[in-house]
């Protein structure tokens, strides 16, 4: 069941982020049963984004305003030198992947969640804390301006330093309605998955002061991985494309789309192409001038964001974004 309680009182309770569209923050997050456990990594530019050594995550146990782990004092995870392409959604999950050596590891991560990943982190406690989060624990998306001296917050989930959610070891985390903390399953943050509003498009850099969780994030029930490596988001995408008229009115169904989508249009369509978002032409497909519908396949296209150019008479010609899962 989808939670879809927004306020406006919540739009303007705490949120401070990051020039709107310029930096990776986080999309998704499953706290799901055992160790089926997952992060979102969204890259909202028009350019790949090379992590290069310079984002780590960070987790924050049971309401402590220090790092969590036992490794150093804080126990941070690089994020490596993964490249995201623009207006990519980058997943990672849990490095529980084999039996547990003892009963405390838990079990290994389901199936289902192992296929969406593009990274595994953090295989034993030894290595770090980050990814064994549960409901009250914050999880901090950081980044070195300079090569690791400094670390700066670029994305904040959660509360750092909440004393509400000490006590709370597993058992629960935050919520929507005051005093935005509760037990088990009335906590949004524990035994769920959370996505980010499309309206969000820059993370969270000031820690949140109190955390409500239905400011920006939509809840899905527990065990759902089926929306992560897709993200919605706001944020404009640039094509390349040129001399845009988007005088016609035009709708993309299903959209995201898995095989095909349908358009529909208030005009005659001549031709409809596909872009990718660095402006190639992938798919074209002419039309009869009279017809306002057509169908186009998209089992050719990877994942991913792209533009959909229609043309119409009198060289009018309108663009719409397409989302393919």
């Amino acid at each position: 069941m989808k939670k879809l309680l927004l306020s406006v009182f919540a739009l303007g309770a705490y949120i401070t982020v990051n020039a709107q569209c310029s930096d990776l923050f986080i999309s998704e997050y499953v706290e799901g049963t055992g160790n089926n456990k997952a992060i979102e990594i969204y890259n909202p530019t028009n350019s790949a984004i090379n992590m290069n050594n310079m984002y780590r995550l960070i987790r924050y146990s049971n309401g402590q305003s220090e790092a969590a782990g036992n490794v150093t004092p804080n126990a941070p995870i690089s994020l490596g030198t993964h490249v995201i392409g623009p207006h990519v959604a980058w997943v990672i999950v849990l490095d529980r992947l084999t039996p547990p050596v003892q009963s405390v590891d838990g079990p290994i991560v389901d199936a289902a969640l192992q296929a969406k990943a593009d990274t595994f982190l953090c295989p034993t406690y030894s290595v770090s804390y980050a990814m064994y989060f549960n409901g009250n624990d914050a999880e901090c998306l950081q980044k070195t301006p300079d090569g690791g001296t400094t670390w700066n917050d670029v994305d904040i989930f959660g509360m750092i330093g909440d004393a509400n959610m000490v006590g709370l070891d597993g058992t629960g985390g935050w919520t929507n309605v005051f005093p935005y903390y509760a037990s088990y399953e009335s906590a949004w943050t524990y035994n769920h998955t959370l996505i980010r509003h499309a309206n969000v498009m820059g993370g969270v850099s000031v820690n949140p002061n109190p955390f409500i969780v239905s400011t920006q994030w939509d809840s899905l029930v527990v065990n759902t991985f089926d929306s992560l490596k897709t993200h919605h988001c706001n944020c404009p995408v640039s094509s390349g494309i040129n001399e845009i008229d988007n005088s016609v009115s035009v709708q993309l169904y299903p959209n995201p789309a898995n095989g095909y989508f349908t358009l529909t249009s208030t005009e005659g369509i001549i031709k409809t192409e596909v872009y990718n978002i660095i402006g190639e032409l992938l798919i074209s497909k002419e039309g009869n001038k009279t017809d306002k519908k057509m169908v186009m396949e998209t089992s050719t296209l990877s994942n991913g964001i792209y533009i959909v150019k229609t043309m119409f008479d009198k060289n009018k010609t309108t663009t719409v974004k397409l989302t393919v899962q």
